[in-house]
């Protein structure tokens, strides 16, 4: 080939972002459907989030993400991942939570804070890395997968990590479904006892809506709206993790963030969350948007998600071991214990 010809061809462009977004969007779209059939929706209380990471770790294990998948995916794990954690202040609602008094409240903050803090020791001591310590931390004292989801936003962990703490805290909490009604009979709980309980220490909302209603139909509407309490701490959490990064960086103690800061103090998606949750707080939107907006947020979540578990295969979560269960069981046991404990002295 002649230089003249060398010269005059195309350099070759960007990769395509589209093919790793459409497989992301499949999956997303397979584990939505799927979730809402009355075999994991009623019976297993398996959530979209859960089903989405699975599949995608199953095909990981199988085969590795082709090379012009990657561009798409990587994509799916950031940007459209952290639109759909500022899509989650529209499960939020001041006035609903103002309905539950101020003695449930101090439950909620005081028990949520304490969780946090003791579950991230519990998993140092353990001998789990910071970032994994920390997700599971802040996902099993706040909401769940959806907390692991927006904490990972900042803490960037590893996919392992980000996997392992999502599938911990759906099987403790499903655990829950079952355990929740029995404990709260045997230990003679009232109805807004049991309400408040439920929704201060059990992980996701689904979970905390299923152990509600096999208790009490009474206990249901408390146990939703404490819980909405625990969420709307998400946006104060994750700003310290942002804030504790970005010193760590500072002050030159982490080797991986070395030299100029790569966490924002005030990460772009959090003033989202922050402003979509009092834009529903004023009721301006009709009902049916914000059902269709939490839906469609429930989905991006899941095409997110599937980025994680395409870059995760389940041979690199059973090399994780035993401590990082022992370390979410000790913190929802120690949650669990702490919220009882509060509620009892203050709420009777």
């Amino acid at each position: 080939m002649s230089t003249a010809q060398t010269q005059a061809a195309p350099a070759a462009g960007p990769p395509s972002i589209f093919p790793g977004l459409v497989v992301s969007a499949l999956l997303a779209t397979t584990a939505f459907l799927l979730a809402d059939q009355p075999l994991m929706k009623d019976t297993l209380h398996v959530s979209a989030l859960l089903l989405v990471i699975l599949v995608g770790m199953g095909l990981r294990s199988i085969m590795p993400v082709p090379g012009w998948a990657e561009p798409g995916v990587r994509v799916a794990q950031r940007p459209i991942l952290r639109w759909a954690v500022a899509g989650l202040g529209f499960r939020l609602s001041l006035g609903e939570i103002l309905k539950i008094g101020g003695p449930a409240l101090v439950v909620v903050i005081t028990s949520t804070f304490a969780a946090l803090g003791l579950g991230w020791w519990v998993g140092r001591r353990l001998g789990l890395s910071d970032k994994l310590a920390t997700l599971l931390a802040v996902g099993g004292s706040i909401c769940g997968a959806s907390a692991v989801v927006a904490a990972d936003s900042v803490v960037q962990a590893d996919k392992r990590d980000s996997a392992l703490a999502l599938g911990i805290i759906t099987l403790l909490g499903t655990i829950g479904i079952v355990a929740y009604p029995w404990i709260g009979r045997a230990a003679g709980m009232g109805n807004f006892l049991y309400g408040v309980w439920d929704g201060a220490s059990l992980h996701e909302m689904a979970q905390v809506v299923a152990a509600a209603s096999g208790f009490a139909k009474e206990s249901t509407a408390i146990a939703t709206v404490v819980k909405l309490v625990r969420i709307t701490l998400l946006a104060p959490v994750v700003f310290g993790l942002a804030w504790r990064m970005q010193a760590a960086e500072r002050a030159g103690r982490s080797a991986a963030h070395a030299g100029k800061p790569q966490v924002s103090p005030v990460p772009w998606f959090l003033v989202m969350f922050v402003v979509f949750a009092a834009l529903n707080s004023t009721g301006w939107l009709p009902k049916e948007w914000v059902l269709l907006i939490q839906r469609g947020d429930l989905w991006l979540l899941c095409v997110g998600m599937a980025g994680v578990g395409l870059q995760t295969s389940f041979a690199e979560l059973g090399s994780a071991g035993w401590a990082p269960i022992a370390a979410g069981a000790a913190q929802w046991v120690m949650l669990a214990g702490i919220s009882y404990g509060l509620s009892s002295v203050v709420l009777r």
